[in-house]
């Protein structure tokens, strides 16, 4: 699989291009701004991009959706709690205030478990709520995409609306440390030491793993 991480939008998301080798379909994971760099490093790799997934539905997150679509025509995915959380009139008028593009409302919506497949590649949605009731985490082969759910020695935040530590912890717990060691972790943010990590090292560096009492 494709994998090229770039860091984009005044909040520094790093957004993700994945694309099949032998097809040369593409998904993008979070394009949170810079939108034409994107598309341009996209068509770089060969790529035709057929699909935005999102890992929860924060403006930082989902602000390049509109326009992605626009140029592309690719459907977006999203969590059902999370799509109909944000994508209402009180949810996109806080994002505008923050200064971000609203979201369309999501074409496909997903649950645990379901797979999005681009050629011969499919990312398994993995529901991880605690930073938003709808987070999720896409895994494929080695690779987890884990957005705003784990960074690299951090998790995300939980203090806003639909946040909560407790059923964050138990997320990371129950779904992510579940997976192979050597499983890599791409996070939503450049927020640790490294842009990426693995399973087992934030099982024996990350304080939240280390030093809470998980769920």
């Amino acid at each position: 699989m494709i994998i090229k991480q770039i860091k984009v939008g005044f909040m520094e998301v790093f957004c993700y291009i994945l694309g099949c080798e032998t097809t040369q379909k593409g998904v993008l994971i979070d394009p949170a701004g810079d939108e034409k760099r994107i598309i341009d490093t996209a068509a770089g790799l060969g790529l035709t991009i057929e699909s935005v997934v999102n890992t929860h539905g924060h403006p930082d997150h989902t602000c390049g959706n509109a326009k992605i679509k626009d140029l592309t025509g690719a459907k977006i995915y999203m969590h059902t709690q999370d799509d109909s959380s944000f994508n209402t009139p009180e949810g996109q008028s806080m994002g505008r205030q923050m200064g971000f593009a609203p979201s369309p409302a999501a074409d496909v919506l997903v649950e645990d478990g379901d797979t999005i497949c681009f050629g011969e590649k499919a990312l398994t949605v993995l529901h991880t709520p605690g930073h938003t009731p709808g987070g999720i985490c896409l895994y494929e082969g080695d690779n987890l995409f884990t957005g705003d759910t784990l960074f690299v020695g951090a998790v995300g935040r939980t203090d806003f609306p639909g946040g909560s530590l407790e059923v964050l912890l138990h997320s990371i717990k129950e779904t992510i440390l579940c997976l192979p060691d050597d499983t890599i972790i791409w996070p939503g943010h450049d927020y640790g030491g490294r842009p990426s990590s693995t399973v087992a090292y934030e099982k024996q560096h990350n304080p939240y793993i280390t030093d809470f009492q998980l769920a």
